[in-house]
């Protein structure tokens, strides 16, 4: 039906939109503070930067792409997510041909074919960011701080971060083997889908979320018992970073992330509700070869990503909802044609003052229009009738009292401009 919109994507109206607005501003001037520049890429790229970066054993790439054939029969993609246009935008604009290294973020609407639920949805937004040029353990510290310092100013409490490292292209492949050998001897116990993952990607397994496979996965063997010297040092320089900053984490052998890409350090920040219940708010971790199986030249990264519906619901549930909607400070009810063009006018000046104006343009009668002006919550109303344009004056009501004063009209923008200062300053002590 033209009037219903497809399943699992969402208007956001007014009175809601204020939070993603104020939820936007709060995550932009965090970044500023950390030196982050904003990137915006496109919502669409060919298919196979996807399969080359998350991974074609992924459940992105195996269940929850939006592909399709365009006219000029090239295969493209909806983005799945943020990094991998990130990168492929950092290789092909020469970012690394600046000072290294680049820290970008992003804010934007993701795409994928999954169950529809409360906080997740088909068409979704993230915002995350990424550090390109550096393989310092302090920058995979810089991510992880910046993400528990954003959630902990908007007032999220009992926030903790597991912890894991993954491995290297060096020791990987061992520990690999190890799975293999281990989940082997429990095949039979295994979902269908890991079955099929055993020999293809072993390490997702560790990220099923069915109850038999994460029984399973407690007990196997562990990235740091066969991680090597270089990966072990990396993530005790990781943790020594955050123990300085007094960052709660906790180790978990089994965090792996959803995503193919990730090498050394894999991280989540999680909200432990008043249930006891767990609620990961984000997750990112280092990438080192990403950028290098994209096609550029081999460069280190990290970074991490957010979904926003997830995380204005937390808010909302926590009484911290952001953002307000916006009313006008000024109401203009005209009572005739004549007055209407001189609020139009009014109305103009009063916005080249930086004075949210509302003005009727209904026709409707004095009574509708005030109780129009109490709705919106305005500081003031200005009534023009034919007394007031023939005397040249504007009555203008003080909402808040009830006061009515007659100004003339070429002292009225400076008069309201003075009031509204007068209203704003009260409002602020």
């Amino acid at each position: 039906m033209l009037t219903t919109r497809p399943r699992g994507i969402n208007d956001i109206l007014p009175g809601d939109v204020e939070g993603w607005q104020a939820l936007e501003a709060h995550i932009r001037h965090l970044f500023s503070l950390y030196h982050y520049e904003e990137i915006r890429t496109p919502i669409f790229e060919h298919t196979e930067l996807f399969l080359r970066s998350v991974g074609e054993t992924s459940d992105i790439v195996e269940k929850e792409m939006y592909s399709f054939e365009d006219k000029g029969l090239r295969h493209i993609t909806l983005r799945p997510e943020g990094t991998a246009g990130v990168v492929r935008a950092y290789i092909e604009n020469k970012l690394f041909a600046g000072p290294a290294p680049q820290k970008l973020y992003y804010i934007g609407p993701m795409f994928r074919y999954d169950q529809p639920q409360a906080g997740r949805y088909r068409q979704f937004h993230q915002f995350g960011c990424e550090v390109l040029g550096s393989d310092a353990p302090v920058v995979d510290a810089e991510v992880i701080t910046f993400a528990v310092d954003l959630f902990s100013r908007l007032g999220l409490q009992d926030l903790k971060v597991s912890l894991n490292t993954v491995g290297c292209p060096d020791c990987r492949p061992a520990y690999e083997k190890a799975l293999v050998d281990y989940f082997a001897g429990h095949e039979e116990d295994l979902c269908d889908t890991c079955k099929d993952r055993l020999h293809r990607n072993p390490l997702r397994i560790l990220d099923c979320k069915e109850e038999g496979c994460k029984a399973l996965a407690a007990q196997a063997p562990t990235t740091l018992d066969y991680a090597c010297d270089h990966c072990k040092d990396h993530f005790a320089a990781v943790r020594g970073y955050l123990d300085e900053v007094g960052i709660a984490y906790e180790l978990d052998s089994t965090l792996v992330r959803g995503l193919d890409y990730y090498t050394q350090t894999a991280f989540e920040v999680i909200m432990t509700q008043k249930s006891g219940a767990q609620n990961a708010i984000c997750g990112g971790g280092r990438y080192n070869k990403l950028v290098y199986n994209c096609g550029g030249q081999d460069t280190p990264g990290v970074g991490f990503a957010a979904g926003m519906e997830r995380l204005l619901l937390i808010l909302e549930s926590q009484g911290l909802a952001i953002g307000q909607r916006r009313t006008p400070a000024v109401y203009l009810a005209p009572m005739d044609a004549e007055a209407s063009k001189m609020a139009f006018a009014l109305a103009k000046a009063l916005r080249a003052k930086d004075i949210a104006v509302e003005m009727d343009s209904m026709g409707k009668s004095l009574k509708a229009q005030m109780k129009n002006a109490d709705r919106l919550q305005v500081a003031y109303t200005v009534l023009i009738g034919e007394n007031e344009r023939l005397g040249g004056f504007a009555t203008v009501r003080q909402m808040a009292t009830g006061e009515q004063t007659e100004i003339d009209l070429d002292k009225l923008v400076t008069y309201l401009e003075k009031g509204i200062k007068h209203v704003a300053t009260k409002k602020n002590t």
